[in-house]
């Protein structure tokens, strides 16, 4: 009487696979992500920084700096950031429900539409609990005895540009390279 040879126990899947199952899961994640090394970040400055208090980094450069804006980019609307804050909820549920528009179907689509949200939620903490958004990166130059520098930055800021250019990209290579139309011989 023969036994039938059994297989070895299918090994578990990790933690990490049914979180990355689905295009939703990968965007979370990533934003996620995005949302805890901006928080941390400015913790960070919040821990080591007085306020309006800088820390040059490279000399002629870069530094660390604790600014608050209650503005938009580059300060525009300054003033504004409860208006501000209800454009950001506003703009993310804008983004949710029009994701599918544009190519999020993609790893590539995913991470930024990730970046993009994560960035828009660090900010919007922000707006929130402390009644400003905290920019802290600081890139400048000398010139003619005077400064001119690049506006101040965060971590969010950075995803949601860096999403942003990476939608820019993808919409750009789609329009160029449209995927072949179905063949609608014989039907």
């Amino acid at each position: 009487m023969g036994y039938p040879i059994k297989s070895p126990p299918s090994v578990e899947p990790t933690l990490v696979h049914p979180v990355l199952r689905t295009p939703n899961r990968r965007i979370g994640l990533v934003a996620l992500a995005i949302v805890a090394l901006d928080q941390l970040t400015k913790l960070l400055v919040l821990k080591f920084l007085g306020y309006a208090q800088e820390k040059v980094v490279i000399p002629g450069l870069f530094r660390v700096v604790h600014w608050a804006n209650t503005g938009a980019a580059w300060s525009l609307f300054r003033g504004n950031n409860n208006v501000l804050a209800v454009v950001a909820l506003v703009a993310l549920v804008v983004l949710f429900f029009g994701r599918n528009h544009f190519d999020s179907r993609t790893l590539l689509g995913q991470i930024a539409f990730g970046l993009i949200f994560g960035g828009i939620v660090g900010n919007l903490i922000d707006r929130v609990l402390r009644g400003h958004v905290i920019d802290f990166l600081y890139f400048y130059t000398q010139q003619r005895g005077g400064e001119v520098g690049f506006p101040a930055f965060n971590v969010a800021d950075s995803a949601i540009c860096t999403g942003v250019g990476l939608i820019f990209l993808i919409t750009w290579r789609n329009e160029r390279h449209p995927a072949p139309a179905e063949s609608t011989a014989g039907k």
